[in-house]
């Protein structure tokens, strides 16, 4: 048992949940971390150099090259117990956000459905100079292909390094985060920010903060509960006890 039923029934009663997951949660599906993703070809090259405006406007081709090739990593794996425990505590929650960190979608196809995703998704692809979400184009072999509505290059919609983070889905995540009875932090490391701000920000306005990671973080010392450990083996348990207790 993860936690006592004394500990657990704050957490059953709950009406709003937000989540925050990071890269550790998509790990255990095999996608590997930005860093290490740089692996054979791309073992020269450091992320920095490949995921910036400048490095997209410099080298085109190379940048979009090597989002494909991670892209196709991301479509060749699965989503893990973590991701399917998620979407069933969505379906038991009145009020449910997930606040994600990761680019893989895994967690929608894993079936959650109020999923802001703060550094956009790696299988979308948007306008370089209009920055609007393009779903189709025609394909003439260029590389990187055109926008049809302006003759830009196209990219991956993702946040890179010397961006801003959307503003629409950074709001809502702030405002889930004060505005919820507990907060679950899964698989991050509670240091990139402004993510790392939003377990805080859930302490401050009296929340139930859980962490669920293997190893500690800035967020460990201040957690209402800490459940170490793989999200994998950790969520899909705690989701089991919560759904038993649930009023």
């Amino acid at each position: 048992m993860l936690l006592p039923p004394a500990r657990l029934d704050p957490l059953a009663r709950a009406r709003r949940v937000t989540v925050l997951t990071g890269a550790g949660v998509s790990a255990e599906s095999g996608v590997p971390t930005f860093r290490d993703a740089q692996t054979g070809l791309w073992a020269n090259f450091r992320p920095e150099e490949l995921a910036t405006p400048r490095a997209f406007r410099h080298n085109p081709r190379l940048v979009w090259d090597w989002y494909a090739w991670r892209r196709d990593l991301v479509a060749r794996v699965e989503p893990n117990p973590a991701h399917r425990a998620l979407a069933e505590l969505e379906t038991i929650i009145p009020e449910f956000t997930l606040v994600t960190q990761n680019v893989d979608g895994l967690h929608q196809r894993a079936g959650s459905r109020n999923v802001i995703e703060l550094h956009g998704n790696i299988s979308r692809t948007k306008c370089f100079d209009e920055d609007r979400v393009v779903t189709s184009w025609k394909e003439t072999g260029e590389i990187p292909p055109r926008c049809p509505h302006c003759g830009g290059l196209l990219r991956p919609d993702v946040v890179w390094f010397e961006e801003s983070l959307p503003e629409p889905a950074l709001s809502q995540a702030f405002e889930r985060s004060t505005h919820c009875d507990v907060f679950l932090s899964v698989g991050t490391s509670t240091v990139v920010q402004p993510a790392a701000a939003l377990p805080f920000m859930a302490l401050e306005h009296g929340a139930i903060v859980v962490e669920i990671n293997p190893d500690a973080t800035p967020l460990t010392s201040r957690a209402t509960h800490v459940l170490p450990g793989p999200a994998a083996e950790v969520l899909p348990e705690l989701v089991r006890q919560w759904r038993a207790e649930a009023p």
